[in-house]
């Protein structure tokens, strides 16, 4: 019995398509969407996300812009960009796309957003807002995608185990509190971990979100369980998450492939928070 694989690429259309709708009623109120993403230097992969973010959003009807900047942009150039785009009414959403040449500071980057413009949700205002259950925090858009993709599967949160593999400011701490705020029970595991694999095989609903190849094993995972695999490594020239998806798929009821999983859902609620953005504005 294999598990039902969750098309993140299917999903995200749908919500694509529901988001357009929102967009052209917003644009009849004379409320065009703006997203403005910051591109500093030339980081292949950066490269080709901001291509995607800014293809998806034009596909939609969202104003996108992309400021692409060189490698020695000064801190001052930088901040003195986001200044202006904070005071810009047509722009709603802000994107600093990570990582950043060494010289810049992303935290003082990212605290330079104005929180209401910070649709990836990275803000400690909006971090805390979070933390408190405030309903209007912008939320990190990747684990704000596996919420949905595991909400979109149909089996109930409330009450299960939701094991998270990995504590990072970006996709491990913002889950954790996500599902805690669906009533879930959270673990959240790390390198410091004792018998991960027992941790693991504990859960009803696992996030693998740690970075490393293929780590999370067959053994691990509890017949049946939800797994959702966020992590993108490259190994001989081909992506691969941090599950052994050919063997974990035997065994859990249902799972996320890389690529087509999480990566499209991360774009989707980006653009659902820039429309949000712009509703409220």
């Amino acid at each position: 019995m294999s598990a039902q694989i969750i098309d993140g690429k299917a999903i995200a259309a749908e919500i694509r398509s529901e988001l357009a709708k929102q967009v052209a009623e917003l644009a009849a109120q004379g409320k065009t969407p703006g997203l403005d993403v910051i591109l500093v230097g030339e980081d292949p992969a950066s490269k080709v996300y901001v291509r995607n973010k800014e293809r998806t959003s034009k596909e939609i009807g969202i104003n996108s812009t992309v400021h692409r900047l060189p490698e020695e942009t000064t801190r001052e150039e930088l901040l003195g960009l986001i200044e202006k785009l904070n005071n810009d009414p047509t722009v709603h959403g802000i994107l600093v796309q990570l990582p950043l040449p060494g010289h810049l500071d992303e935290e003082e980057v990212i605290n330079t957003i104005s929180p209401e413009k910070d649709v990836d949700g990275f803000h400690p205002i909006n971090a805390g807002k979070l933390l408190i259950g405030d309903d209007d925090a912008f939320v990190a858009c990747t684990p704000a995608g596996v919420l949905e993709l595991v909400k979109r599967t149909g089996v109930p949160i409330q009450g299960k185990n939701v094991v998270v593999v990995g504590r990072s400011n970006i996709v491990g701490k913002p889950a954790a509190v996500l599902f805690l705020r669906e009533h879930a029970t959270v673990t959240v595991c790390h390198s410091r971990t004792q018998d991960l694999p027992a941790e693991c095989r504990r859960a009803d609903i696992l996030i693998a979100a740690v970075g490393r190849p293929e780590m999370i094993k067959k053994e691990w995972i509890k017949p049946g369980a939800i797994v959702i695999d966020v992590g993108i490594n490259r190994v001989d020239g081909k992506l691969v998450g941090d599950v052994d998806y050919e063997n974990v798929k035997e065994v859990a009821g249902y799972i996320t492939p890389v690529p087509g999983g999480v990566g499209p859902m991360t774009i989707a609620m980006l653009l659902r928070a820039t429309v949000q953005a712009a509703a409220r504005s």
